[in-house]
């Protein structure tokens, strides 16, 4: 399987830090199968992350084998949607200049509710194209993220349509949709994943994503 997913896609998100502009197109990066981990599995901070955030994303189920599927027809191609927590090390993020290390690590893909395989996701007919859905990332039972999909610069349509150009689509491929503002990297002060947190992510019409935090031990 593939799990691509879509950097700065919520406005507010795109320009908090300091930023000015908003992506033209989709900006795309993958993770690996081995960062992915179920609900109620654990999250490892590696000890090469001093600053570890976690990221509330709506995530896409693909259903059906696809290329370079029209907007007008993305929907077809999308068995359902699921929570996910795009888990990110920002020190390295921003020492690389790229972003594999950084949101590569092993556990660094929660995706839920349910365990990894066993997921349900909820269909289209349910949640259309998964606009106008809140979507949010609690840390310890404290709301940090609170955002909703109408921000989305590039909504699924178009995430899936533009990656379809890209790569050939396969029946259990995921797209993470971005996420929105209130990061804990750019909160004062800065507010960052540590050893024994609890952290969910839920968004309206599919559920509550939930994980515990554990220092890796090496």
């Amino acid at each position: 399987m593939k799990i691509i997913c879509v950097g700065l896609n919520y406005h507010a998100h795109a320009t908090e830090g300091g930023r000015t502009q908003v992506p033209e197109e989709p900006l795309l990066f993958g993770k690996f199968e081995t960062a992915l981990v179920g609900d109620g599995d654990t999250i490892a901070l590696p000890p090469e992350s001093t600053h570890t955030d976690a990221e509330a994303e709506l995530a896409v189920v693909i259903g059906k084998r696809v290329r370079r599927i029209s907007e007008d027809d993305a929907l077809d191609a999308v068995e359902g949607y699921l929570c996910a927590n795009d888990v990110s090390a920002r020190n390295l993020q921003f020492s690389d200049g790229q972003w594999a290390r950084a949101k590569g690590f092993d556990t660094f893909c929660p995706v839920g509710p349910g365990p990894v395989r066993e997921w349900k996701p909820v269909p289209v007919s349910e949640l259309g194209d998964g606009g106008g859905l809140r979507v949010v990332q609690r840390l310890n039972g404290e709301v940090l993220q609170d955002g909703n999909t109408k921000d989305l610069i590039f909504g699924v349509r178009r995430l899936v349509s533009h990656a379809s150009n890209v790569f050939t689509l396969e029946p259990g491929d995921l797209i993470l949709t971005g996420t929105p503002e209130g990061v804990g990297f750019y909160r004062d002060p800065k507010i960052s994943l540590q050893d024994g947190d609890v952290v969910e992510v839920e968004i309206d019409g599919i559920g509550v994503l939930r994980n515990p935090v554990c220092a890796e031990r090496v």
